[in-house]
């Protein structure tokens, strides 16, 4: 038996997955958004829209857009969020967004970290909740109740994704684009080196403080069918976990902890192998990516 969902495979899933929502090479060839029918579907990670590989919807750029019309519920991009999050949680923020595999590239670049003390870490992962429910949600339906249409403020305004997916690879081959730059474009060029600058001492700051994806993904996290399982029996207490943990957790007490990013490193250090990965429903246990050889 192989588990193909392990720590040691994370990144080279990370790339495939990156691959395969951005697989229109043409768009960067030409400098041009996909528009083409698979766009109107959402994909299950933040991946910018105006990309111009992106063969999907980001499913927060969606949520906005129809709460932002003023004229329908968003009940297709919300069934399909409430489906993504029961299932894996934020097994998708850890295995498959290709925001994520950014901020994981840029830790990596050999320099001394950072910590962020305890009391400002637990204030500031409340950030991305608070973003999710008044940013993305609220203020655009309310704002089109008034006005019958509403922007999307956090792709506009926030996200950094937009300008490292979208509009530098457009820039790059679009000369009346680079003519209309403005202060709103240097606002979101702002943010994203300070993004990038963080994500190089700190580890996934986005990730961790800003993504209101992750945010609705971890509210599953609990109750979703993947787990992580520690059996008591087999745990020593050694604290290994939590030292390995860079999202701030102790998983030998909370697992499922609404932070847990489904990295893997707590189980990968567990010198006893009392942290297993599961797929659970009811009582029903397999563990997840176990194939025959």
């Amino acid at each position: 038996m192989v588990n193909i969902f392990k720590k040691s495979n994370r990144h080279l899933i990370q790339a495939l997955g990156a691959v395969a929502f951005n697989g229109n090479l043409r768009g960067f060839l030409e400098g041009k958004i996909y528009t083409g029918p698979t766009k109107g579907i959402c994909v299950p990670v933040l991946n910018c829209y105006s990309c111009p590989g992106a063969l999907g919807a980001c499913p927060i750029g969606s949520l906005q857009a129809v709460l932002g019309s003023g004229e329908k519920l968003g009940f297709y991009v919300i069934g399909l969020l409430v489906l993504f999050g029961i299932t894996l949680g934020r097994f998708f923020c850890g295995f498959l967004c290709p925001f994520g595999f950014i901020q994981d590239l840029l830790y990596k670049i050999k320099v001394r970290k950072l910590k962020v003390p305890s009391k400002i870490h637990k204030a500031l992962k409340l950030l991305k909740y608070l973003i999710l429910f008044v940013v993305v949600m609220a203020l655009p339906f309310i704002v089109a109740a008034g006005k019958g249409y509403a922007d999307p403020y956090f792709c506009k305004y926030i996200c950094p994704a937009g300008i490292i997916e979208g509009a530098l690879p457009l820039l790059f081959k679009n000369e009346i684009l680079r003519s209309a730059i403005g202060a709103l474009f240097n606002w979101k060029v702002l943010l994203t080196l300070l993004f990038i600058i963080s994500s190089i001492f700190i580890y996934r700051p986005f990730c961790k403080y800003i993504c209101p994806l992750g945010a609705l993904y971890g509210l599953f996290n609990p109750i979703s069918f993947y787990k992580l399982e520690v059996d008591e029996d087999k745990c020593i207490k050694c604290n290994k976990c939590t030292r390995a943990c860079k999202m701030h957790i102790e998983p030998y007490k909370d697992p499922n902890s609404r932070e847990c990013i489904r990295c893997l490193d707590c189980k990968e250090v567990c010198p006893t192998g009392a942290i297993e990965n599961r797929i659970v429903f009811g009582k029903e246990k397999s563990k997840l990516g176990n194939m025959e050889k």
